[in-house]
């Protein structure tokens, strides 16, 4: 069998027709997998020495969240050096990055594979990885085929990078300039809130405006910062980071604004403030909403003049920077509540942002296993990490309310448990390594019953407290500790459940 002018004429038009690059890149890989009879093929997207998925099609969903390393994958390095067609042998003993990735054959090792490296102007941009289970599989295509498929794929690639690159917007996953490991700072998701949050950042990260970013605990609000600062003009000056939350009253101000000598018992030397170390660049403040009423107002005259005192000096410093706060709490409420500042929310809140949930991103929760899944690969020394369908279905059923990082802990305690049961270097994650009840099986809070009145000598006030006492901690357990998701339940504001738990001595 080979390739007839007609296939590749087909091959030529469906990567220049009127759609989006994603629909696009989608056909062409399933319109290959079609004509060269593989199980599995890919089109990947090579940035700062990784691959990374663009479309992918006979393979699991979570390899779109994957982030295949040159040096954890020999096969894709080979392929990213050699320059033309790669042909692995059958009883190569390097291990192929889709083993046990192959939706209904996670047991099997892929047999054949052919890698297509692609070029723009001698710069290798992508790859199209070719896979079946049939060791002949593509013994019947010559390299002069596959090198013009390589040559139309590649051409569509760039063109894209190109359009993408001069609208400002990047709906690919196109490269950004980063320091140190890329996978750290990346925003994984592909769902319509995290696309339009990713077009919101390109929007406000070239300004010098304040940005306020909320959403719940462990949605990726830092990631959020980091996005803007690497995005903007200030990127190769410092981006400062300060957890509000994390601040003792005593020293708080002098975390801001520094201190100098003998200003306070312990001073014993000039110290820089976080907005010093921030001059010039940006200085991210999580958690803002925790900020006290005094130190709110002092740093209101930053914003607003641009001048700063350390604590016990009476001379003022001129500083630039940018600020980028981030809450979990409604703001908005605060405010009407007298406990934030409403000049300082209006400061802030030039730009506002708000990160979604996990659990309204759709597809993004498979994405991000699969992220998570390599990342532990890697970190646990294992040969491969593959998710089987029913799990894949049981996360994304699960209601999430610790968010990301949730997710995060959850697929690396699972990897842990399904290697303990099962010594080896290739892990399967099944539903029973996971301690998740599907969102379906979540109850709403019940009111607790109060089947006597309270003890002689037990006033209405303290009978009324142990009530709220048992009615809050039995949310926070069904929502696994997460704030918001109690205060959902219970229909109060975040920030009153915070303030209720301080006089119950909850927290």
């Amino acid at each position: 069998m080979s390739l007839s002018i007609d296939l590749l004429a087909r091959i030529a038009i469906e990567l220049q027709s009127g759609i989006t690059h994603e629909d696009r890149f989608q056909r062409l890989i399933g319109t290959l997998r079609t004509m060269l009879a593989c199980d599995a093929s890919a089109l990947l997207r090579y940035e700062q020495h990784q691959f990374r998925p663009l479309a992918i099609d006979g393979l699991s969903t979570d390899v779109l969240g994957r982030r295949f390393a040159l040096s954890a994958h020999p096969r894709l390095e080979a392929i990213a050096r050699a320059g033309d067609v790669v042909r692995f042998p059958a009883d190569s003993s390097l291990p192929d990055p889709y083993d046990g990735l192959i939706p209904g054959q996670e047991a099997l090792k892929v047999h054949a594979c052919v890698g297509l490296p692609l070029f723009a102007s001698q710069t290798l941009i992508g790859a199209l990885t070719l896979d079946g289970m049939n060791p002949t599989q593509f013994d019947s295509f010559s390299d002069d085929e596959l090198r013009l498929i390589a040559a139309l794929a590649a051409g569509a690639l760039n063109n894209a990078l190109l359009i993408e690159q001069l609208e400002g917007y990047n709906g690919l996953p196109a490269p950004r300039q980063v320091s140190g490991d890329a996978s750290e700072s990346e925003m994984i998701g592909l769902s319509a809130g995290m696309i339009q949050l990713k077009k919101e950042i390109d929007i406000v990260a070239p300004s010098d405006l304040n940005v306020l970013i909320s959403g719940e605990t462990g949605t990726g609000k830092e990631l959020v910062a980091r996005a803007i600062h690497r995005a903007s003009g200030r990127a190769d000056k410092p981006l400062v980071y300060l957890n509000c939350a994390a601040l003792p009253e005593s020293v708080a101000e002098s975390e801001l604004f520094g201190h100098v000598k003998g200003a306070f018992t312990g001073a014993i030397s000039n110290r820089s403030g976080k907005f010093e170390m921030a001059d010039q660049g940006t200085l991210f403040l999580d958690e803002i909403g925790e900020l006290s009423l005094p130190l709110q107002a002092k740093l209101l005259r930053v914003l607003q003049y641009g001048d700063l005192q350390r604590v016990g000096d009476d001379r003022s410093l001129r500083v630039d920077v940018r600020i980028l706060a981030a809450t979990n709490r409604e703001l908005k409420q605060e405010v009407l509540d007298g406990n934030f500042r409403a000049d300082l929310f209006h400061r802030l809140s030039v730009f506002p942002l708000s990160v979604p949930p996990l659990r309204e991103r759709g597809d993004d929760i498979a994405l991000l296993a699969g992220f998570f899944c390599e990342q532990s690969r890697i970190r646990l020394g294992l040969s491969g990490v593959a998710i089987s369908q029913p799990a894949l279905t049981l996360l994304r059923q699960y209601h999430w309310p610790g968010n990301i990082r949730e997710l995060e802990h959850a697929i690396y305690r699972a990897i842990v448990l399904a290697r303990a049961a099962r010594p080896g270097d290739d892990v399967l994650l099944e539903p029973g390594n996971f301690a998740l009840r599907p969102q379906a099986a979540i109850q709403p809070a019940q009111p607790l019953s109060v089947s006597k009145p309270a003890s002689p000598g037990v006033t209405l006030r303290e009978a009324t407290d142990d009530f709220q006492r048992q009615t809050l901690r039995a949310a926070l357990k069904r929502s696994g500790g997460n704030w918001t998701s109690a205060a959902r339940e219970l229909g109060v504001n975040v920030a009153n459940l915070h303030r209720l738990a301080k006089r119950l001595g909850i927290k």
